[in-house]
């Protein structure tokens, strides 16, 4: 067994899952990535303009879901969850790809294209590689 803590919170206007878009890049609103005090030493280096992977768990995903329809698109043919971005799967976790727009405080960033509902757990963050390693 193992466990996982959250390090911080999304803040977002997205509270109800029929007003979330289904990607990121499907007309997301800004949103705030708010980290707790003891993990400001991580957050070191990035600057606007970076992107991040930003890992979620998606508290509100259902975890017995195996089959879904794409989407939410009933018009769909039922598709294994592992081959889906489908929030409900056994282990509910997300990876946004977000673009760092402001760092607003020492806990705080203000990102763009991340479609997690308000109050979500973030559980890591990771830079994007474009070829060179950090």
């Amino acid at each position: 067994m193992f466990n996982v803590r959250p390090i911080g919170l999304v803040q977002s206007p997205l509270k109800l899952r029929e007003h979330a878009p289904k990607q990121g890049g499907d007309g997301t609103p800004e949103a705030r990535l708010v980290f707790s005090g003891e993990f400001q030493p991580g957050l070191a280096d990035i600057q606007p303009g970076d992107e991040l992977l930003v890992l979620t768990w998606l508290h509100r995903g259902n975890r017995d879901v195996l089959q879904v329809h794409p989407k939410g698109d009933l018009r769909l043919p039922l598709r294994g969850v592992f081959s889906t971005r489908s929030p409900d799967r056994p282990n509910p976790i997300g990876i946004h790809r977000v673009r760092v727009l402001a760092i607003e405080g020492p806990t705080e960033l203000r990102v763009a294209g991340l479609e997690a509902f308000d109050e979500t757990p973030i559980v890591d963050v990771k830079p994007v590689l474009d070829g060179g390693e950090r």
